[in-house]
């Protein structure tokens, strides 16, 4: 076992704080990783604060994580110390199911292995990235290309991933009308990564306050949803919606916005259930769907192709003792766009 310092939440709703954990010893196949970044993600704070449920406490988050294999075990054939590697949100899953044999292991049968928050084979209680160092399976881990900087590289192992999976998934590309709700940390992802795919991009967001961001990032129009003309306007305009807000949205208004056959997929998870009318859905045969992160090989193919079109995270880089502020201002929107540590000041 190995001792390493690490920012955790006592207890739910508490603020994090400094302290060290165990991280098991290098197996045969593992690769222990020198974290050196780690993003601050909205479910971060859902999770530390049980807004999606009981918890398992003391919790290091941190599903973002980017860093430099510092030891590989005997059996490690696809990486070697030195190399620049990331960890997103699972840690393992049980690779027998259909799901996991076909690349999907965000969708195991028998449920993966969360970075934090979960419980691994031996029954251990999981940590993340708020640390100074992982040990994890090779199979979960992933390359970062040479072509992306360690820190806007880190957010793109939930944000980035959790945004090209469906934009990927449902064809996001040349002739393709894509709509982004919210223009938050997977937001601006969203608009990065669906520009870079040849779609024509429309940011709705509350207010035109991030106008100029949003159209700088990549979108073609942009949107307050907060004026009804837009509903109106809008109407049957969208081949596909992908909802980034962890706010009840009133669905079928934006599905009014979808064309026949146009899917609505949400990758946001808000606390509260929502309500929807079926006719929303049946008038046009439209589609409300769900999207979680994206396999090991789907998330190495979305570092590959940021790297090639040289999309990173807009990120604002904090000290660890920052986490707690940094918490607060995510939940007020006070960030552009994604919060990283430099994990050196844990």
């Amino acid at each position: 076992m190995t001792t390493v310092a690490a920012y955790a939440a006592p207890a739910a709703k508490a603020p994090l704080e400094r302290t060290t954990i165990e991280r098991r010893e290098v197996g045969e196949f593992d690769v222990l990783i020198d974290i050196k970044f780690a993003g601050i993600c909205h479910s971060d704070i859902h999770q530390a604060r049980e807004g999606w449920g009981e918890a398992i406490f003391p919790m290091v988050p941190g599903h973002e994580i980017a860093g430099v294999v510092a030891e590989v075990g005997s059996g490690v054939t696809k990486f070697k110390v030195g190399d620049r590697v990331g960890v997103g949100c699972m840690v393992d899953s049980c690779r027998e199911c259909d799901n996991c044999k076909a690349g999907f292991e965000q969708y195991c049968a028998k449920g993966m292995v969360g970075t934090y928050n979960a419980l691994d084979k031996n029954g251990e209680p999981t940590y993340g990235g708020y640390s100074q160092k992982i040990v994890v399976d090779e199979g979960y881990t992933v390359r970062i290309p040479d072509g992306l900087s360690l820190d806007v590289a880190a957010p793109l192992l939930c944000a980035g991933i959790t945004t090209y999976s469906p934009l990927h998934h449902w064809n996001a590309g040349p002739g393709k009308k894509v709509a982004v709700v919210g223009l938050g940390g997977l937001g601006h992802m969203a608009v990065k990564i669906a520009h870079a795919m040849g779609a024509e991009v429309t940011v709705l967001s509350q207010t035109l306050r991030k106008k100029d961001d949003g159209l700088k990032l990549g979108a073609d129009h942009y949107h307050a949803t907060s004026d009804p003309k837009t509903f109106e306007e809008l109407r049957g305009a969208f081949d596909l919606i992908v909802s980034t807000v962890s706010a009840p949205l009133d669905f079928g208004a934006y599905l009014s916005l979808l064309k026949s056959d146009g899917a609505l997929v949400n990758v946001g998870a808000p606390e509260e259930p929502v309500s929807l009318n079926l006719f929303s859905l049946i008038s046009g045969r439209k589609t409300l769907a769900g999207s979680a992160i994206g396999g090991i090989r789907e998330t190495q193919e979305m570092l590959d192709f940021c790297a090639e079109h040289g999309i990173g995270a807009e990120i604002e880089l904090i000290g660890a003792s920052e986490i707690n502020e940094a918490y607060e201002r995510v939940l007020d929107s006070d960030v552009r766009y994604r919060f990283v540590i430099d994990t050196a000041t844990i």
